[in-house]
């Protein structure tokens, strides 16, 4: 008898055991609702976002760059022989522009447009090289550089005539830099193709518009 209640009481101690270590998690699984089988079906259509598993995906791409600015367009000057009708005149604006015009007229005249806008550029160029007078009217009756000034004095034009307004024109132009240069400010000589001046061997030849050679 006594080996029968043994035998028959280990399993009851077994599953008393058991009880108390395990009554906790057991009471909280049979308070809870049961679980949900899940169909095949359900993972089929359930959104797959690899971020949630921590994988090495690529970011998604940044979006396209705005586009730039359109860059503006900056409309050509309009052609110098209607520069010059436009900023022609007979009456020079002040004294330097007189002596300006009076280069651009008694050296140029009857000389492309664009001769003489060199001319008056060769006159700018010596005023702003710091090797000759700082002022035009200084550069133009410097003793023997203009063969038109006489002991320092210019002589007056036809201030009624097309070439005096056109040289006007060409002067200001010049002035005011309003067309394209002709020449690159390092030219501050020039003299006309029918004569041979000994220094013009010694200088680099730049360019030739109309009749007149320009050197640097």
């Amino acid at each position: 008898m006594y080996r029968w209640v043994r035998a028959a009481g280990l399993p009851a101690l077994a599953l008393m055991i058991a009880t108390l270590g395990w009554g906790g998690p057991l009471r909280a699984w049979q308070g809870a609702a049961a679980p949900q089988p899940t169909a095949w079906s359900d993972h089929e259509t359930a959104r797959f976002d690899p971020g949630t598993l921590g994988l090495n995906v690529d970011a998604a791409p940044d979006a396209a760059p705005a586009a730039p600015d359109p860059v503006p367009v900056v409309a050509p000057p309009p052609p110098l022989g209607e520069l010059v009708e436009t900023y022609a005149g007979a009456q020079p604006d002040d004294a330097e522009q007189g002596c300006l015009a009076s280069a651009v007229y008694f050296e140029a005249q009857g000389e492309p447009l664009e001769g003489q806008l060199a001319v008056a550029e060769v006159v700018l160029n010596r005023a702003r090289s710091g090797r000759y007078p700082a002022t035009i009217c200084g550069v133009v009756r410097q003793p023997a550089q203009f063969s038109f000034v006489v002991r320092g004095r210019i002589p007056q034009a036809d201030r009624r005539s097309e070439p005096w307004r056109k040289a006007v024109g060409i002067a200001r132009i010049a002035e005011k830099g309003a067309a394209p240069r002709a020449l690159p400010p390092s030219v501050l000589w020039y003299h006309a193709d029918y004569v041979r001046p000994s220094w013009g061997r010694r200088l680099a030849r730049t360019t030739q518009i109309g009749l007149h050679i320009f050197y640097s």
